[in-house]
């Protein structure tokens, strides 16, 4: 259950660092030793004094009080033995007794322009003007950054640098980690995306920038250190908070995600990174998770993809180009060959040729440098996993090289070993696709739809300490939605974070699919058939014309693409910006979903619903046609009747359109009937206990479960040796146990499946456990 840095994996081989992680990880999770102590997260059903607290734990002489959050959350962190804080942890089993909601343990968080800002309409709304007759450019408005930390010296950031706490070392300099081998430099390119103001120029340049170190050495933090940095950013104030952070655990009910509701209800914008562990649907995770907040999944901002028309394949094979690689404008047909996995001795006869290698034990950097030196013309890298990836070079390569799937490299090299193949050069310029590794949701429990919106978070050029570097994840599209924020905090300084959140999904761009592109994981069985968007007409209007087309999931892409000028300049709020009717039963029902419709223009203005395309089994109700005057709002009813009888889908979701005067304002829906495919278990670890001869593990069950389990198997031959625990009728959230180890099966390592079941459906988590008893 740690929190990944919402980047993508720099180097050839499958290890997490500084620079990102690859779309999914095939590896075991190491079997570590905790610290002496546990330290855990307590949420309180109502604010409480320091002293109060301190007589709260009084009976628990091993448990130390650490911090108490005043603003973030109703609780504090506290440090001691597993046993003692199991025994405060039954208390929240017995309501009379005690005020506890619940105990959670702390986890470990990690971090995951100019062309993006001109996408999202930034270089436009920079042309307007705010009610104080201000040129637009964030002027007045405090963002804080939850991060590594941000380079404050940097030319391009000194002169936004508003001041900042350190979390990490408690104190009040919160400059990136400069440690050889762990240093940072993902905090100092977000702030760069959200207020450069030099060499390049982020979406708000002068907007204040404070900055949160609650990410130590290499981009490592803790719930307590996050949770932490969002209290003290309450107390300051901010007017915006970014955190490009996040784990793989979707459930809305963590500390983090309740935090960013908290912080939103006090006034400020949260903004949150939805996470890099697409295509697969349900992979939103904390605190992306939030309700309140604005998730924030990634797009592509204009791009020219380098497509290989192959001798004797019909199709064209699209070649993801790497960050820092050399310009595909190959001139002429080339010869293909297979280039292993890019030695210097598997590269003897190369020259003047396109070579296909295989992803891993050399960086990317390395496999273009022998490449080039070899005198190849290109480098095309297949996938060691399922699935795309976009990497990054750590040094600009002088040949171009590109990535394609495990499956088209595994063709290719089949193909080799019996002929020969040529390939000639095809460049084709895309723009607003969602990148693939952009996790997508809902949200489990709630059906949340999340991520709420998409910005470019692809190929984006921004500060680091020392220079400049392009980066990509979804940790890169967040601020872009920050930056927009405070562009619109200008411009409408009386604006709640509602309001601002609900002038952005109302006015963003839902994205078409390219003509093949494959559709994600569905959530389960759908009646929707792909369906064409009509053009959307904008408030400038033939500005955002969309080409019909399939589009994306609203669990995908949310609202859609974010157009800060258009949001600017809208004159209706429709809030919530999306809506979902949550579960249905077996039985004939009616779901009901109410939205507050704002006409903020100086001009009455008409709004009606469009009636969405008929499908059985549904039928949609909404209010007649209605005028508001300037300034007005109103309540109004949507509801959705199903008969399940007839219709017989799991998941509906698509675009409701209510026209207000000229503009259109398409609002996601989203409802499940019955039970859905979610994963039913997630976020498995496994490690020694906090007292000798113990062991612990820790899980997530998003929707409880009716049987629970972790059974053990022989490594090698996969005979079952026994089960280390099982339950029925397990509640929602986490899970968290020790055992002594005498209770323990034979010591060694096991295969162990951590497997859940609810209505019907069974999923299970395989990874390598080890138990040694002395």
């Amino acid at each position: 259950m740690k929190l990944v840095l919402a980047m993508l994996l720099a180097l050839g081989t499958v290890n997490i660092g500084t620079t990102g992680i690859p779309t999914k990880i095939l590896i075991h999770p190491p079997i570590q030793k905790s610290i002496k102590d546990t330290v855990a997260i307590v949420m309180l059903d109502h604010p409480k004094t320091e002293q109060e607290i301190k007589q709260l734990l009084a009976p628990y002489k091993d448990i130390k009080l650490r911090r108490v959050y005043q603003k973030a959350i109703d609780g504090f962190s506290i440090q001691g033995p597993p046993s003692a804080i199991a025994r405060l942890e039954a208390q929240t089993q017995n309501r009379q007794q005690t005020q506890i909601q619940h105990v959670s343990p702390v986890t470990e968080y990690r971090v995951e322009t100019e062309e993006s800002v001109k996408i999202i309409g930034g270089e436009e709304a920079r042309g307007f003007f705010s009610k104080r007759n201000e040129r637009l450019t964030g002027r007045g408005v405090t963002v804080g950054v939850i991060d590594t930390g941000v380079d404050y010296t940097h030319p391009d950031l000194a002169r936004n640098y508003a001041g900042g706490h350190d979390l990490v070392d408690n104190d009040q300099d919160p400059m990136e980690t400069l440690m050889q081998g762990r240093a940072t430099i993902h905090g100092t390119h977000v702030a760069g995306i959200i207020a450069a103001n030099g060499k390049i120029k982020g979406v708000a340049p002068e907007a204040k920038i404070v900055a949160y170190r609650a990410l130590g050495p290499g981009g490592g933090g803790t719930t307590e250190q996050v949770l932490a940095a969002i209290d003290q950013a309450i107390k300051d104030k901010v007017d915006i908070m970014n955190l490009s952070l996040g784990n793989s655990i979707n459930g809305p009910d963590l500390p983090i995600s309740q935090a960013l509701d908290r912080a939103v209800e006090n006034g400020i914008v949260a903004v949150a990174a939805s996470g890099n562990s697409g295509p697969n649907v349900w992979t939103v995770g904390s605190p992306g998770t939030s309700a309140k907040a604005i998730s924030v999944g990634a797009s592509t901002p204009t791009m020219e993809i380098p497509q290989l028309l192959i001798e004797g394949m019909q199709n064209l094979l699209r070649v993801q180009p790497m960050e820092g690689s050399g310009d595909w404008s190959l001139d002429r047909t080339l010869p293909i060959v297979d280039g292993g996995i890019g030695q210097p001795n598997e590269l003897e006869n190369v020259q003047g040729k396109i070579v296909l290698m295989k992803r891993g034990e050399l960086t990317f950097s390395e496999k273009a440098k022998n490449a080039h030196e070899a005198g190849a013309k290109a480098v095309v890298v297949a996938n060691n996993l399922k699935g795309t990836f976009i990497g990054n070079l750590d040094a600009p390569a002088a040949i171009p090289i590109g990535s394609i799937t495990k499956s088209e490299g595994e063709f290719l090299r089949k193909k080799l070993k019996n002929t020969s193949l040529t390939a000639r050069l095809k460049v084709n310029e895309e723009i607003d696709q969602l990148a693939d590794f952009s996790s997508r949701g809902p949200v489990t429990d709630t059906w949340d739809i999340k991520p709420d919106l998409v910005a470019p978070g692809v190929a984006i050029n921004s500060t680091i300490p020392g220079g400049y570097l392009s980066l990509q994840g979804t940790s890169m599209a967040a601020p872009h939605v920050a930056g927009a924020c405070a562009l619109i905090k200008q411009a409408h300084p009386d604006w709640t974070p509602e309001q601002i959140k609900a002038a952005l999904m109302n006015t963003a761009k839902p994205l078409t699919k390219e003509p093949g592109e494959p559709s994600s994981t569905s959530l389960g069985e759908t009646t929707r058939k792909p369906i064409r968007i009509d053009p959307i007409g904008g408030i400038n209007k033939g500005k955002t014309q969309l080409t019909p087309g399939p589009y994306y999931r609203t669990y995908e892409q949310g609202a859609g693409r974010i157009q800060v000028d258009d949001a600017i300049q809208t004159e209706s709020l429709v809030m919530p910006g999306s809506i979902r009717f949550g579960k249905f039963s077996s039985l004939k029902n009616v779901h009901k979903a109410q939205l507050k419709v704002e006409n903020i223009s100086a001009k009455p203005r008409r709004y009606t619903f469009d009636i969405p395309q008929h499908i059985d089994g549904l039928e949609w109700r909404f209010p007649l046609a209605f005028t508001l005057d300037p300034e007005e709002s109103r309540d109004i009813i949507v509801e959705l009747a199903v008969d399940p009888q007839i219709f017989k889908g799991k998941i509906h979701d698509g675009f409701l359109t209510l026209h207000a005067g000229s503009q259109s304002i398409h609002i996601p829906f989203l409802y499940v009937l019955e039970e859905p495919g979610y994963p039913r278990v997630m976020g498995f670890d496994f490690a020694e206990g906090d007292e000798p001869g113990t062991y612990q593990y820790e899980v997530y069950v998003p929707g409880g479960a009716e049987e629970f389990g972790i059974a053990l198997f022989n490594p090698d031959d996969y005979r079952f040796v026994g089960f280390l625990d099982t339950s029925t009728d397990v509640k929602k959230g986490l899970i968290r146990k020790s055992f002594k180890a005498e209770d323990l099966p034979f010591e060694g390592t096991y295969r162990a499946k951590v497997f859940a079941k609810k209505a019907g459906k069974e999923d299970f988590i395989e990874t390598m456990i080890s138990i040694y008893k002395n």
